[in-house]
């Protein structure tokens, strides 16, 4: 049944796929609308995270961001859908063309790579996370030193066993040759599977906004968005462990509709003497500071402080 209902999800999403970016941008604004305005899709999560995250805020003021967010949302998942039709090296052309991310700063990720036995970039919920697997195929140009098998990204499992194998594959779009790419890793398994390639040069991107899930560590960073808050350390601690750069990777949006920026912040440049908890305090610092500049970029849909 799961590999029936992935077909039945995965060949509508990859035809549909092979549509212009313009016209999944355009299904995103509808799609925004419907959620926010008709459907209400989880709006009493959304405006209570808003308000109590930006304290300051009038109730227009709020109003104008959590309509800012649905349409963001709606592009989020209209860009999902396209990405899929974005496979194999054909598809790395496509994302080239439309120049959907780019990179501020590669030259800072390039340095750390340089110095360190592997890079964890710790990121949020923020600009198309659904990108991520296409890391290496955004700037062709660039002398990046890394290959798609040197980017890891660790993910949590959806409960759908369907849709989590669509998404597995969706966020690998673009890799060339799948069969050999093993760098999309499952939250469980990732202390396991970094550790069995220590001493090759990684980069391992960990979206670690996410309230602490059951049964798993937690650590207070004290006030987030103006609010107490916990979270998961796993990728802190591993960096610790094995002495590895950690940086902030921030995904804003760009001027043009549809297109995002990536730019990469050092944290910490070997991790083996610094305090897992200062680490995260510092990457939660980084990222209040990016939503207080664009408050609608963001998954506020979730219930991250319980």
């Amino acid at each position: 049944m799961a590999k029936l209902g992935y077909w039945l999800i995965r060949g509508p999403m990859r035809a549909l796929g092979t549509l212009p970016l313009g016209f999944h941008l355009a299904c995103g604004k509808a799609l925004g609308w419907l959620a926010g305005s008709v459907l209400r899709y989880r709006r009493d999560v959304v405006t209570a995270n808003l308000a109590r995250s930006f304290p300051d805020k009038k109730y227009a003021e709020l109003a104008k961001i959590r309509k800012d967010f649905y349409r963001y949302l709606g592009t989020v998942f209209a860009e999902s859908v396209w990405f899929c039709g974005c496979d194999g090296e054909k598809g790395g052309r496509r994302l080239q063309k439309e120049d959907i991310v780019r990179f501020t700063n590669p030259e800072t990720l390039v340095s750390l790579y340089e110095q360190s036995d592997s890079i964890v970039l710790l990121t949020a919920h923020s600009g198309n996370w659904e990108l991520t697997g296409g890391f290496m195929f955004y700037s062709p140009d660039l002398p990046l030193p890394f290959a798609e098998n040197d980017v890891h990204v660790i993910y949590k499992r959806l409960t759908s066993d369907a849709w989590d194998a669509v998404m597995r594959r969706n966020r690998i779009s673009p890799i060339v040759d799948k069969t050999a790419y093993d760098g999309l890793v499952e939250s469980r398994d990732a202390l396991r599977h970094v550790l069995s390639r220590r001493g090759q040069k990684k980069l391992y991107a960990f979206i670690t906004d996410q309230h602490p899930y059951q049964g798993s560590a937690a650590i207070d960073v004290g006030e987030f968005m103006h609010q107490p808050t916990t979270s998961m350390d796993g990728a802190a601690k591993l960096a610790v462990k094995l002495g590895l750069a950690v940086a902030y990777m921030s995904f804003q949006p760009a001027e043009k509709e549809g297109r995002w920026t990536i730019t990469f912040e050092p944290i910490c440049t070997d991790a083996s003497g610094a305090d897992s908890g200062d680490i995260m305090k510092k990457y939660y610092q980084l990222l209040q500071r990016d939503l207080e500049a664009v408050p609608w970029n963001y998954l506020w849909t979730h219930k991250r402080w319980k």
